[in-house]
């Protein structure tokens, strides 16, 4: 069965047709929120950041999210391809082991250990990654305001409630509460419009990027927020999925005539703007703003080839709980299979089938 699928926006579509894709084509990568699902993708990863774009020379801005966020900075390190086998090792065997009579491992307890393997992996290495030779590294958080401005036992669940509906609502109605705050390394102009929805954007640097990387992790109430960065406005920093859950940005408006296209490694076809939107079905659909996109993902019925049927999620550590070696096996097994879907992508790299590009 075919693993991939191949879908383009019209112009990323038209720019395929004459051209082919060529590593020097991209110009930007995004990379998804969504947990246990980013898993799927590193051996996409590790072919793209190891074998295909070393054949170019070209500035690439990479935007992350949440885990996105994660592999995006992996992307930076030097030997990428043994940082990304390191990630996908640390993130499948992490465990928190539930305390005795309770439902729910406590945030407290998942923010230190979480901050704590971040230390283990980038310590030391942080200029690496700030100062890549080509990439430019985004990383995306939601800043709090009003309720959402500090961290509160009953004004955390209300101020989110007060999002929710905003969001409903409209949108942009949800910067009320939650602004976007993008950190951005040597001083990279943002690679996408931001006129959507408020936006902030401060310089990625050594004092701060694991905190940034920590905040842009941080899943409300399954981790602490993280407060007060230093070179950025004071309060609660979130997970950067809340206001772009799977980077539905403008990328048209800041495109480089040189390197115009999109390279989009996600694990579903739908690109959903925001982490409230994933209800909201009218919202999942392409737009202009993805016309210059190559997005690569799994084939629907493939994946119900996987452990379980399905991507790995975060439903998985409450299916095993403290099972910690049937959960790493299941999603070993997942990332092991999804080989195929880098086997694939370079096969048609190769040779470029149009009648294998799909709409997005």
């Amino acid at each position: 069965m075919q693993a991939l699928h191949i879908y383009a926006g019209p112009q990323a579509r038209a720019h395929l047709a004459s051209h082919g894709l060529l590593p020097q084509h991209v110009g930007v990568i995004p990379a998804a929120a969504g947990g246990p699902k980013g898993l799927i993708l590193g051996p996409l990863d590790r072919f793209l950041f190891g074998q295909w774009l070393p054949q170019s020379s070209q500035p690439v801005d990479l935007v992350g999210a949440s885990i996105g966020a994660w592999r995006m900075a992996t992307a930076c390190l030097d030997a990428p391809v043994a940082a990304f086998e390191r990630l996908e090792h640390d993130y499948i065997h992490q465990h928190y082991e539930l305390p005795e009579g309770q439902k729910r491992v406590p945030a407290q307890q998942v923010s230190a250990q979480f901050g704590d393997n971040l230390q283990l992996f980038y310590g030391g290495r942080i200029q690496e990654v700030l100062m890549h030779p080509r990439f430019r590294l985004h990383i995306m958080t939601s800043h709090g305001k009003k309720l959402l401005a500090r961290e509160h036992p009953w004004r955390t669940p209300l101020g989110y409630a007060a999002a929710f509906l905003s969001n409903a609502v409209q949108r942009r109605a949800m910067g009320m509460w939650l602004d976007r705050v993008v950190f951005s390394a040597q001083g990279a102009a943002l690679p996408f419009g931001d006129q959507d929805y408020p936006t902030l954007q401060c310089a990625l640097t050594q004092d701060n990027f694991m905190g940034v990387l920590q905040a842009s992790c941080s899943i409300p109430f399954l981790l602490e927020a993280v407060h007060d960065i230093a070179g950025a406005p004071p309060g609660a920093y979130w997970d950067g999925g809340i206001t772009d859950y799977h980077l539905h940005l403008d990328y048209p408006a800041a495109a480089r005539a040189q390197a115009p296209i999109v390279l989009y490694p996600h694990f579903q076809r739908a690109v959903v703007p925001g982490w409230l939107d994933k209800a909201l079905k009218h919202r999942h659909g392409a737009t202009s703003k993805l016309s210059n996109m190559v997005l690569l993902a799994p084939n629907p019925a493939w994946l119900h080839t996987l452990p379980n049927g399905k991507l790995p999620d975060r439903t998985d550590f409450t299916r095993y709980g403290n099972d910690l070696s049937s959960r790493v096996a299941a999603w070993q097994g997942a990332t092991g299979a999804a080989q195929q879907l880098a086997d694939e992508f370079a096969a048609w790299l190769e040779r470029p089938d149009m009648s294998q590009v799909l709409a997005l």
